[in-house]
């Protein structure tokens, strides 16, 4: 039995310049972190007692005698690349799908790690978010970007590049108060709307050409942003200040990015005390996220007494295996 644990994310700064038809033109990067809110994937060999081969439990519970058989894109998709058969796989999660915070590649990341220690095999992160990648994008047709996966798989505070040659991850070095500061000064609250989004994506159509300047200006920002993080002289304000910034840039990017209840939350929020803020992921709906100086958070949470708040801290491991208990498997 294998148990694999790994992280969601939070993206600030860059979101939809790591769309390979914008950065392979242009270059991408984007500022994001993990925390400390986890999916977990739980893998191991169906025992051959029953009329079906293989089991699944995610929000639906599929059981079927063939992979081809399975509704699942990713778990499919993810059996057949890999050469999977009679399993019975669990997923649970901290924190909802489909709610900005990269929940189907955390899944799509966890899920290939325990495929691989399940047959005793181990993947370096960069195989992992390489492959995750592969798999949304390419076998399961998904339209986004690639930070999602990268983040799942590495893990903490990083700079990742983009370009036509690939993509780099760069840890971004701050001072332990700093970065402590950073993250108890940042407050998530739960929208209660969750969307797809691979479909914002897609009816956005983020790399249309009328939108590459807001996406080479959003590119642009996250210098900006990293150089507010390093520089322990410039006051941590101001990446609450460039966090207002870009989502109102975002804004432009497409029609579904925010609704008119998200304007009206986002704009109470500001009124009660926050610096900056964004929603995070495509759009549309999920999770959105304040930078809030300690003195004022009381009234923020007072602001946004109808949503729930999700204390979170930043964490630095990413995927990784927790429980691992070999078997002996021989194939039918």
């Amino acid at each position: 039995m294998i148990i694999t644990k790994t992280p969601f994310r939070m993206s600030f700064f860059g979101g939809g310049t790591d769309m390979p038809h914008f950065f392979n033109e242009y270059g991408g990067a984007v500022i994001s972190t993990t925390f400390d809110k986890y999916c977990y994937v739980n893998v191991r060999h169906l025992p051959r007692f029953f009329d079906y081969t293989t089991e699944l439990s995610y929000a639906k519970i599929e059981r079927v005698q063939e992979v081809e058989q399975i509704v699942h894109p990713a778990i499919r998709n993810a059996m057949k690349m890999l050469d999977m058969h009679e399993l019975r796989l669990t997923y649970e999660a901290d924190l909802p799908a489909r709610s900005g915070l990269g929940t189907s590649s955390s899944f799509a990341v966890g899920m290939l790690n325990a495929f691989y220690a399940l047959k005793g095999k181990y993947a370096d992160k960069k195989k992992l978010a390489d492959e995750a990648i592969y798999l949304e994008r390419n076998l399961c047709n998904e339209a986004g970007g690639w930070q999602d996966q990268i983040a799942a798989a590495y893990g903490g505070l990083n700079r990742i590049n983009f370009n036509a040659d690939g993509y780099e991850v760069l840890p971004i070095i701050i001072d332990t108060e700093r970065k402590r500061q950073l993250d108890n000064n940042l407050m998530m609250f739960f929208t209660g709307f969750t969307r797809f989004s691979a479909e914002i994506q897609a009816t956005n159509n983020i790399t249309a050409k009328d939108k590459i300047s807001q996406l080479k200006e959003m590119y642009a920002l996250v210098d900006e942003a990293e150089k507010i993080l390093v520089n322990k002289n410039t006051n941590l304000e101001e990446f609450g200040r460039l966090l207002d910034y870009t989502w109102k840039l975002k804004r432009q990017t497409g029609a579904k990015v925010s609704t008119s209840d998200i304007d009206e939350l986002y704009k109470k929020g500001l009124e009660a005390g926050a610096v900056g803020g964004k929603l995070l992921g495509a759009g549309g709906g999920g999770f959105l996220v304040f930078y809030v100086n300690e003195e004022k958070q009381e009234s923020v949470k007072n602001a946004m007494k109808d949503l729930l708040h999700v204390p979170f801290d930043f964490e630095d491991g990413g995927t990784r295996v927790i429980h691992y208990t070999p078997e002996t498997y021989i194939p039918m």
